[in-house]
C-alpha cells in the first residue's frame, strides 16, 4: 500500500514537472516568435510592401502551419516556427502602414497592441490561477471557426462593412476563447509539444491584435 502511494505521489510529481516544462518552453518561445514577428513587421513596413493577395497569404499560413504540424517533433519544427511567425508578421506590415497614415494612425496601433497584451495576460492568469479547465470550449471553437471563415468570406465577396465588423468582434471573442482552452490544455496534460502550443497562442494573439485594429479603426472613422 505505501508502495503504491509512493508511486502515485512520484507520477503526480512527474506530470507536474512535465506540465512546467511545456508552459515555461511555451511561453518563451511565444516570447521569441513575437519579438521575431515584430522585426519582420518592421522590416515589410520599411519596404513600403502592399497588402498581400489573400490566396496567397492563406496558402503560406497554412502551408507553413502544416509544416510546423509535420515538424513539431523535431528540431526542425523550431526553424518552422520561426518561420511560420516570421511570415505572419511580415504580413502585419502594410496592414500597419495603412494604419500609421492616418492622424490618429500611432494611438491606434499601440492602444489595439496594448489590449492585446492586456487581455492576453488576463486570460491566461485566469486559466493559470483558477486551473479551470477549458477544455469544454473544443466545440465552440470548432464551430466558431467555421461560422467565421464563412461569414470572412461573404463579407469580402459581397463588401459589406458590418459583417466585416461583426467578423473583427468575432474573432476577437474566438482568440479569447481559444487562449483560455490551450493554456488550460497545457496545464492539464492535453497538450504536451510547446511548438505546437506556442503557434496556438500565437495565432490567437495575431487575429486578437488585427481584429481589435480594425474595430478601433471602424470606430475612429465614425468620430
Amino acid at each position: 500500500m505505501a508502495n503504491s502511494s509512493w508511486q502515485v505521489s512520484q507520477d503526480t510529481a512527474s506530470r507536474s514537472l512535465s506540465t512546467h516544462k511545456v508552459l515555461r518552453n511555451t511561453y518563451m518561445m511565444l516570447a521569441l516568435t513575437l519579438l521575431f514577428s515584430a522585426l519582420t513587421a518592421g522590416v515589410a513596413m520599411s519596404m513600403g510592401v502592399g497588402r498581400m493577395n489573400i490566396f496567397v497569404l492563406l496558402i503560406g499560413a497554412y502551408g507553413l502551419m502544416f509544416l510546423v504540424h509535420k515538424t513539431a517533433n523535431s528540431t526542425a519544427g523550431i526553424f518552422a516556427t520561426f518561420a511560420f511567425t516570421g511570415f505572419m508578421g511580415f504580413t502585419i506590415g502594410p496592414v500597419l502602414n495603412a494604419y500609421m497614415s492616418l492622424p490618429n494612425g500611432a494611438q491606434l496601433v499601440m492602444t489595439a497592441l496594448g489590449m492585446t497584451g492586456i487581455t492576453f495576460a488576463g486570460l491566461s492568469a485566469v486559466a493559470l490561477v483558477t486551473r479551470k479547465d477549458f477544455s469544454f470550449l473544443s466545440n465552440f471553437l470548432f464551430a466558431g471557426a467555421i461560422v467565421l471563415i464563412l461569414a470572412m468570406l461573404a463579407a469580402m465577396i459581397f463588401n459589406i462593412s458590418g459583417l466585416a465588423l461583426a467578423v473583427s468582434a468575432g474573432f476577437v471573442l474566438f482568440a479569447s476563447a481559444a487562449i483560455l482552452f490551450e493554456t488550460s490544455q497545457i496545464i492539464h496534460g492535453g497538450q504536451t509539444n510547446y511548438l505546437l502550443a506556442t503557434v496556438s497562442l500565437y495565432v490567437s494573439i495575431y487575429n486578437m491584435f488585427i481584429s481589435l485594429l480594425a474595430l478601433l479603426g471602424f470606430a475612429s472613422s465614425d468620430d
